[in-house]
């Protein structure tokens, strides 16, 4: 009886825990969603005030080349914010700890969503490419930041589900902004800045309430050496005071650490130790971006078109397919720890490919076949399905999950910056893909998710219900390694006159 009564207490939702993983998730990854897609329905009319100002200010227009090149810095500051962002990652979880980092995140979203609310009045461009880089670095601290404050609140059997509530917000703060973004509502002349501006009111709302839930409390035990801040943080988030157990694993998991100390980005590189977790999470991270899933939105437009959808009801579809988006992640969310993570992925993967495959032939025989247009649209939302199953959600909790306390923020910092790097590639090179290639295009992502299936199922190992010093465990023996950290790795190569000295 006694097992099952602690198996039932380890299960339990609490208030608590579910407020902060809401607030954590909607006043940063929502955002992160939100600014991903709000610069996209507004895009002519912003081009148009680009060119008015300049023409204010000189009375001469922007030629095209220079029209383009300011909209394409526009666009691209955010993911180069993003790395950046990623970047930050590791100075500041260790420093403010994960909860003061999300609150000091707030700033990034609230000043440049002053100013873009306030750019059209004060007729600067110059505002709106600097709040993009703001917000790029928002984004970049928030993807990494809230996966790793969630996974550090939550228990073993529900760190899973929670894991993936940031990836759900990141698909309602998409469909949001292309709700917002309808011509009907803010994509209008005068709306425009409103509807960039909104990214202020999650944060506002996160500054005002996120103080008032507990800090991980790894970080307050492992970090900051305060067991006593530490246990109130559990008693708070768990709704019961005995949590000694939950204490005794998070010391066993600093023991295991304490000869290695904190690792830098450099030392994650050069131990053997975590070779493998190391491998995955660029794998995976890599694969999430390159697999095509933003070239699929990019398309999809063109996609619909081509099947008949009348160019203003487009935008409607738009938001169908956002909708799809965030039913699947929703669902993802209960399915999680039902099936583990590495199903998931592999269904995921498996269903992008072959959905790359399928809208590659039907592209390719679209003007000959009558029919092959509603094969594409069919294509586009299988792909959004299986991306949103796995792909899309479940990297970033992978990297809470196979790193161990003193490594984490290093990882994190890694694999969001892989994140922001593939992402910001394919943003450059998909369009001239796309006038060499074509409908061919799709080939390219097909191989990566393909490419991206193999490794998962020769490498990643199921972390379903599984301690942190479990799943190390396991990748010790795959990393041929007694421990999770070696002792003093880098002595063992010296003679041992040396280590005596």
């Amino acid at each position: 009886m006694d097992p099952q009564a602690a198996t039932k207490k380890e299960g339990k939702l609490t208030l608590v825990l579910a407020l902060a993983t809401l607030i954590a998730a909607f006043g940063s990854s929502f955002q992160y969603g939100y600014n991903v897609a709000a610069i996209n329905s507004p895009s002519e009319l912003m081009r148009e005030f680009y060119n008015e100002t300049y023409y204010d200010r000189t009375t001469d227009y922007l030629s095209d080349f220079s029209l383009t090149l300011l909209w394409s810095v526009s666009v691209s500051m955010f993911p180069f914010g993003g790395l950046i962002g990623s970047l930050m990652v590791g100075v500041l979880v260790n420093k403010l700890g994960r909860k003061g980092t999300l609150l000091l995140n707030n700033v990034f979203s609230i000043v440049p969503a002053i100013l873009m609310g306030s750019s059209a009045v004060a007729k600067s461009f110059e505002m709106i490419i600097l709040s993009r880089l703001l917000v790029g670095i928002c984004a970049g601290l928030s993807s990494n930041v809230v996966p790793m404050y969630l996974g550090e609140l939550a228990p073993k059997n529900l760190r899973g589900a929670l894991g993936v509530v940031p990836q759900l917000f990141i698909t309602i703060g998409i469909l949001v902004a292309q709700i917002f973004g309808l011509r009907s509502l803010l994509a209008t002349e005068g709306g425009w800045p409103i509807l960039l501006g909104v990214t202020g009111i999650p944060a506002a709302v996160q500054l005002l309430l996120l103080p008032f839930f507990p800090e991980s409390p790894r970080y307050l035990l492992v970090q900051k050496k305060d067991p006593t801040a530490a246990k109130n943080a559990l008693r708070t988030l768990r709704g019961w005071a005995d949590v000694d157990s939950e204490i005794e694993e998070i010391q066993q998991e600093d023991e295991a650490e304490r000869t290695a100390g904190f690792i830098s980005v450099v030392k994650l590189f050069r131990m053997r130790g975590l070779r493998w977790q190391l491998i995955s999470v660029i794998v995976l991270m890599a694969g999430q971006q390159l697999s095509g899933v933003n070239a699929i939105y990019y398309y999809a437009d063109q996609i619909y078109q081509s099947a008949g959808v009348n160019t203003n009801d487009v935008q409607y579809v738009t938001v169908g397919t956002g909708t799809v988006n965030v039913v699947i992640t929703f669902l993802a969310v209960f399915v999680i720890e039902l099936l583990g993570r590495r199903v998931l992925l592999l269904l995921g993967f498996s269903i992008c490919c072959i959905a790359c495959c399928v809208l590659t032939a039907a592209l390719a025989l679209q003007d000959k076949i009558s029919w092959m247009p509603y094969l594409s649209i069919t294509c586009v939302i299988t792909y959004v399905i299986g991306h949103a199953l796995g792909p899309s959600p479940i990297p970033a909790l992978l990297i809470t999950e196979v790193f161990l306390q003193s490594s984490r923020s290093s990882a994190f910092m890694v694999g969001g910056s892989v994140h922001w790097l593939s992402n910001f590639t394919v943003g450059l090179i998909f369009p001239f893909i796309q006038v060499g290639l074509g409908a061919y295009s799709f080939i390219i992502f097909a191989i990566i998710c393909l490419l991206t299936t193999i490794y998962t199922f020769m490498v990643v190992p199921e972390t379903k219900a599984k301690t942190f010093m479990e799943i190390n465990q396991i990748f010790a023996k795959m990393n041929k390694v007694s421990e999770v950290h070696p002792d003093k790795e880098e002595l063992k190569d010296l003679p041992p006159a040396t280590l005596g000295q």
